[in-house]
């Protein structure tokens, strides 16, 4: 993203707060990502109704709020789609501490879940690294410890994270499309 996660969090929150949604935006992220690493269309909007369904009850989002989802979700898809836009998770910077951050990275990945379950159904059925990888996510998912603000917790909130990233990464790969959006030319240019 070209605006920092912060920035982006706190326009998103704020659109969800305006509207009345009780989403987090990191929830919200998370959902998304599970949708299109799940295989979701990503023709005429397919994405949405799923999404709105997840946050809001199947009920219309406010206007603002669909638009910015919407970068948020064009943004995410350019990324997924071509490794060197380096996907990453919308979560808290540094800023933030530490314990609101491992909350907000627990949050993501339960939406993740969630989203990725309501496309793929069967997950069951799916390759024997992505069903280890959505097991661990689960267990991220329930994640409740006490964190302490030091290096090691850093640096433990900093693995869980990348193994996070990579796990949607590889949902990613094995369910996701494969043509990013707008893409009709069938011959891949080489740059």
């Amino acid at each position: 993203m070209a605006t920092p996660p912060s920035l982006c969090i706190e326009k998103l929150k704020q659109a969800l707060d305006a509207a009345e949604i009780g989403q987090h935006p990191v929830e919200v992220h998370g959902a998304l990502v599970g949708l299109i690493c799940g295989g979701v269309k990503q023709d005429h909007m397919a994405w949405l109704k799923p999404l709105v369904e997840l946050m809001n009850d199947g009920q219309a989002l406010e206007h603002n709020l669909q638009h910015l989802i919407t970068e948020l979700y064009q943004d995410t898809v350019a990324r997924l789609a071509d490794f060197e836009f380096g996907f990453t998770l919308l979560l808290p910077e540094e800023e933030v501490s530490l314990s609101q951050r491992v909350e907000a990275l627990a949050l993501w990945t339960q939406s993740f879940l969630t989203g990725i379950a309501i496309i793929q159904p069967e997950l069951a059925k799916a390759s024997p690294d992505v069903r280890e990888v959505i097991k661990d996510l689960a267990e991220i998912a329930q994640v409740e410890f006490d964190v302490g603000d030091d290096d090691e917790s850093e640096a433990a909130y900093i693995e869980l994270q990348e193994f996070v990233r990579m796990s949607a990464i590889l949902c990613y790969s094995e369910f996701g499309l494969d043509m990013p959006l707008n893409d009709t030319d069938k011959s891949s240019t080489i740059h």
